[in-house]
């Protein structure tokens, strides 16, 4: 059995190109000897925002804390606090947090997310309306 505290966990600026003020903190994953998914936590701060992307794996998400939108291909959603949502696999996505509170997310991968070849993204554009 393995325990993290998440704020232990250092946490990381997320480096793919259409990411703004976005950290993640790598919670259990391969290297923490669980064999099949990745738990991270993504904390966006106030206006920060994901790429606008898709890949070839599902991941789920949960809203622990803030607000936001989900943006995808037929629209948006709003996003709070209880809030689950699942990304299927190919579905354009991408992850707004509200401009005065910001959004704190839990999303679970497989674990050949983080395996180099074993899996393939591809950056998109945000539209003009893509704000709360």
């Amino acid at each position: 059995m393995k325990i993290q505290r998440v704020k232990e966990v250092e946490a990381a600026p997320v480096s793919m190109e259409g990411a703004d003020r976005v950290e993640v903190r790598v919670v259990l994953g391969r290297m923490e000897g669980a064999p099949n998914f990745t738990m991270r936590v993504f904390t966006l701060a106030p206006g920060g925002r994901t790429p606008y992307h898709r890949h070839d794996y599902e991941h789920e998400i949960l809203v622990l804390s803030g607000r936001g939108i989900l943006r995808h291909a037929e629209g948006r959603v709003v996003l709070a606090p209880g809030t689950a949502a699942l990304v299927e696999p190919d579905e354009w996505h991408g992850f707004v947090a509200d401009e005065e509170e910001g959004m704190e997310i839990l999303c679970l991968v497989p674990n050949r997310a983080y395996v180099a070849g074993s899996f393939r993204v591809e950056g998109g554009a945000w539209s003009s309306d893509c704000g709360l």
